[in-house]
Order: C-alpha cells, then structure tokens, then sequence
C-alpha cells in the first residue's frame, strides 16, 4: 500500500445535517471512516442507519456517547471526536429561493450554521466541507454568505467557494444548483485544491424515469408558491 493510500484510508470524518448519508456514501467510498454524525429528523435517521449499519456500526451502538446523535444544538462541542473533515449540508430553506429566506432570522435552522462553527472553533478539522443551496451566495445582497465566511476564516481557515451544478459534474440530468464552500486549516492544502472540471452529460432522463402514471399530488403547478416563484427558477 503507497503512502497515499495509507494517508486515505485513516481519514475520519463527521456528517452533520446528515440527511439519509450523501457526504457517508462519497467519503466512505474515498476510504474515510465516519466518527460521529447528527441527525434530527427521525425517517432520515431511520434510513441513514439502514444504508451505513453494516459499514460504520459504531455509531449507532448506543454505548456512552450516542456517536449518531439526534440533535446538534444538544451536543457540547467538546464530546465530538476529533476528526479530519467536517461535513454539513446545513438546514437550506432560511436562504432558499423556495422559502421565506429570513436567514439568521429563522430560529432553529437559518441560525444552525452557528453551531456548525462552535463545533469548528472547539475541534480544528484540517478541512470543512460545507453545501448549501446557490441563493445562500447571493442572499441579502452577498452579505449573509459573507458573514458565514468570515465567521470560518476567523477560526484561521483559508475558504474557497464555488456554484456547481449536477448536471455538469455528475452526470445526471438534473438542473441542481449548490454552493459548496471548503475551508482549510492548511494553507498548503488550500492552495493545492482545485474544484473539479465540468465533465459531459450524456444520461437522459429517459435513461432514469420509470415508465408509471405519476399521481397530480406530486406535481408542483398548483401550490401556492408556485405562481410567485415561477418567474425566479428557470429550467
């Protein structure tokens, strides 16, 4: 095994707003081992724990310290393992163009990022992995993204940000817009990482969609927001 392999195999990492696993799934496949995660919705929990059980029961044994933990505003800083990455898909609708966009404002999700960097400030990643919805970079005119940065820079870390769309890096047909924002304590490694190239899309959603009669209930047209947010979202 080189020394790059051995390097990326001890990687650990921790996954807040952990939804059903996306951060899990693209670390654990690097060779990274997750040490903690948090999770308050408790179908998102359930079905977590059905897609990582097998790779990474440690954190769902319930011994001491639960290491799957339920809610992130309820966890000392301090009693988080130490790790090398922090990821955290952090609650989107404060900023969303599909939301009411209070930001900092809306209690109990526009202001979580704050316990993101508590947790930031206490334990040092070597690198935070940070995604939100692409209005985050632009909302009350670029100044809350600003303030999320400064508040990562000021526990010394060297930020770089960029749009990215799903269909131009992963190959799927989907007009899926998200801000990804890396921070790193390391300036070398800062100065080493470059967001990843555009790659063609050649998968069709024919490619994907099954063929089945899809009930009105899931159609978008005739909710309420629709009408006003209809002018905003292109496709």
């Amino acid at each position: 095994m080189s020394k790059n392999e051995k390097k990326r195999k001890s990687l650990t990492f921790i996954d807040l707003f952990a939804g059903i696993g996306g951060f899990h799934y693209a670390f654990h496949n690097l060779g990274g081992e997750c040490v903690f995660a948090s999770e308050i919705d408790e179908k998102a929990r359930i079905t977590y724990e059905a897609n990582f059980k097998d790779i990474s029961s440690k954190l769902f044994e319930g011994i001491g310290l639960p290491l799957f933990n339920k809610d992130i505003t309820k966890i000392d800083p301090k009693d988080v393992p130490n790790h090398d990455v922090l990821c955290g898909g952090f609650p989107c609708q404060p900023f969303s163009i599909a939301g009411y966009r209070k930001g900092f404002d809306d209690k109990g999700r526009g202001d979580l990022i704050f316990n993101i960097v508590e947790i930031i400030r206490v334990k040092k990643p070597r690198v935070v992995f940070l995604e939100n919805v692409k209005n985050l970079y632009s909302h009350d005119q670029g100044q809350t993204y600003k303030y999320i940065k400064d508040l990562i820079e000021k526990q010394g870390y060297f930020v770089k940000e960029k749009v990215l769309n799903t269909m131009e890096y992963g190959n799927l047909p989907q007009n899926r817009e998200r801000l990804y924002i890396l921070g790193f304590k390391n300036k070398e490694d800062f100065e080493r990482f470059d967001f990843p190239k555009p790659k063609k899309l050649n998968t069709t959603l024919d490619d994907i969609l099954e063929k089945a009669e899809i009930d009105d209930y899931y159609y978008y047209n005739d909710k309420p927001l629709f009408e006003i947010k209809k002018h905003e979202v292109y496709v």
